[in-house]
């Protein structure tokens, strides 16, 4: 059975974590990861911002984070299963990855954020969804995307549900 595990380890020679090495699901989330924020923007900037307006139903978005180690702005394309004008809730999924995004732990020690949705960038406050507030927006969240629940299952994190709210 240790020989099955070890032969799914890929070891890309940086840690993924201290005491981790990166499995071929996590590789697979990443690549996955990588891909769709890559073919977001090449799309946003090849059709001067028309296209994608909406990915799978849902509103496209770009979050604008402060790196908690850098203290650089950082961004990411996002999807967002709730939009609403005072508030929007976006899924930590990282397809299924093993650990947190980097936007997720950007938020968690900077929660002052940015949101630019149809070229205007707008103040917003970050904070992750307590447990009742996720076992209440989990099914709405699975019914804009059904992939967020095969993500929860592939991996034995907690997938944080980071809910906005415009700051003044």
């Amino acid at each position: 059975m240790r020989r099955i595990r070890d032969a799914l380890l890929i070891d890309f020679s940086v840690p993924l974590h201290e005491d981790r090495r990166m499995t071929i699901s996590d590789f697979g989330a990443s690549a996955g990861a990588w891909l769709l924020e890559n073919g977001h923007r090449t799309l946003l900037a090849v059709t001067g911002g028309r296209f994608p307006k909406k990915l799978l139903g849902m509103q496209t978005l770009e979050l604008h984070t402060i790196g908690r180690k850098s203290g650089q702005r950082r961004s990411t394309m996002l999807t967002a299963p709730i939009y609403e004008p005072d508030r929007i809730v976006v899924v930590a999924s990282k397809g299924g990855h093993s650990v947190d995004p980097d936007w997720f732990k950007n938020l968690v020690a900077h929660p002052d954020v940015e949101v630019t949705v149809d070229e205007a960038t707008t103040p917003w406050t970050a904070r992750r969804a307590d447990a009742d507030e996720k076992k209440r927006l989990w099914p709405i969240l699975v019914k804009a995307n059904s992939g967020y629940d095969g993500y929860q299952r592939r991996t034995d994190r907690d997938i944080p549900v980071v809910i906005l709210t415009p700051r003044s």
